[in-house]
């Protein structure tokens, strides 16, 4: 994509329509994460970023790893506590709320889109 990601917010573009996104894109905040919070708004993406940890969240989240172009290659449900193998071909993470992914109709071989901001 060629896109300098900036920390801050942003919307998601899902095939249900848009969703409020935060964007990780510092170490950081790709660091820190969902760690310490309760719940999720909306989506968090981490970028660059290609696998994820869920030790020392207090909630379960869906997990989805977008390659360069926002095309969705996989998706998971995470409980806290674990360790999401990297994925080949995987640029970005995008973080929710457990089932919240499927609600969206987020799924292996859909395209994204985020607008910053």
């Amino acid at each position: 994509m060629g896109r300098a990601w900036q920390d801050g917010a942003g919307t998601l573009h899902v095939p249900t329509g848009a969703v409020p996104l935060e964007i990780a894109a510092s170490y950081r905040a790709r660091t820190r994460g969902l760690l310490g919070r309760d719940g999720l708004d909306g989506a968090l993406l981490l970028t660059p970023a290609g696998g994820v940890h869920t030790f020392r969240m207090r909630f379960p989240i869906d997990v989805a790893y977008l390659d360069r172009e926002l095309t969705v290659l996989s998706v998971r449900t995470m409980r806290p506590g674990r360790l999401g193998l990297p994925r080949p071909r995987a640029r970005h993470v995008l973080e929710a709320a457990a089932g919240a992914m499927a609600g969206w109709g987020v799924r292996r071989g859909v395209r994204l889109t985020v607008e910053p901001g």
